[in-house]
């Protein structure tokens, strides 16, 4: 039981003695690293450019510029320069003038480290001294904006004045030549089931993720619309034959045909015979043939899915 005891003891001891070893070790490298990140050094980096305020009506065709820097500053700046991708920021409404081709930017390294670096920065130089952005005009144009989606109403449900998106139209900014291929713009897809209340959601619209020359006015769009309760209503309409050559006698049965419709509650009652126009074209008919199809060209606007409970309207020519 003693020599467990003691052996117990002794691995507590060799234990600790690691950990202090370990803990040492790992403070000596921390010194290390610190007092290294204290120095100063010097080198060349290549700087990306981030370019801002561009002229809406232009758009930069070379887009890959860099500016190679040399300067001098502590350890932890550069840990910072190597770890984030570093931009210097160019402005183009007031860094850059502007010829028939290219805007052309130059500055000096002073005005580059009072503008660009902070104070612990020691700019040396900065290669190449002018860079030349290639432009060319962009082309605006308005595009329609169309709804993927599928939306299924609850029994009895339906939409009063249709699905709307807001705006229906976006403005595309780019090159001519790839503006002009853009003949429309679609949504994200978007389902949506069992729907019986009023919807007002935002939709992303699914834009190009390679064409980054190509600006949108919006990302997004609101898909809107008000549901109400809908019901089925049956009326007789009167039909009507048109085109019958002078000189020929027709008559033809039946005289009105029932038309189906779907409508909402509150505009049941608003809906009559007049609103509905039912035809049968004599032009239509052929050799041989003892009957009209009949069709609707006239109904109201309130209401939707329209049938005639009659495809066939019979015919004769008695003169």
């Amino acid at each position: 039981m003693i020599k467990k005891i003691r052996l117990q003891i002794l691995t507590s001891i060799r234990n600790k003695r690691i950990n202090v070893f370990l803990l040492f070790l790992l403070l000596s490298f921390v010194i290390l690293i610190f007092s290294k990140l204290s120095k100063t050094y010097t080198n060349t980096i290549a700087f990306g450019i981030e370019k801002l305020n561009v002229p809406e009506a232009d758009v930069i065709l070379n887009d890959t510029l860099k500016l190679n820097i040399t300067l001098k500053t502590h350890g932890f700046k550069w840990l910072d320069l190597y770890l984030n991708e570093p931009k210097i920021k160019i402005d183009f409404s007031k860094d850059v003038h502007k010829t028939d081709s290219v805007f052309v930017w130059h500055q000096s390294s002073p005005y580059l480290a009072n503008t660009q670096f902070d104070k612990q920065v020691e700019l040396f130089s900065v290669t190449p001294d002018t860079l030349y952005f290639y432009y060319d005009v962009n082309m605006v144009k308005y595009v329609p904006v169309k709804l993927n989606a599928d939306v299924k109403f609850s029994l009895g449900y339906d939409s009063a004045d249709g699905l709307q998106l807001i705006p229906d139209s976006i403005r595309v900014i780019g090159p001519k030549v790839k503006v002009s291929h853009v003949m429309f713009v679609e949504t994200e897809r978007l389902e949506l089931d069992n729907v019986k209340s009023d919807i007002n959601k935002e939709v992303a619209l699914n834009l190009p993720k390679k064409e980054l020359d190509l600006k949108y006015s919006t990302k997004q769009v609101k898909l809107i619309t008000q549901v109400e309760k809908f019901t089925e209503g049956t009326l007789s309409v009167p039909v009507e034959l048109i085109n019958v050559p002078e000189g020929i006698t027709v008559k033809y049965f039946p005289k009105k045909l029932n038309v189906s419709y779907y409508v909402s509650l509150t505009n049941f009652n608003s809906i009559v015979v007049e609103d509905f126009k039912v035809v049968c074209d004599f032009n239509d008919s052929k050799v041989n043939q003892s009957f009209l199809v009949p069709k609707v060209v006239k109904s109201p606007s309130l209401v939707r899915n329209i049938k005639i409970g009659q495809q066939h309207v019979e015919f004769i020519i008695t003169k």
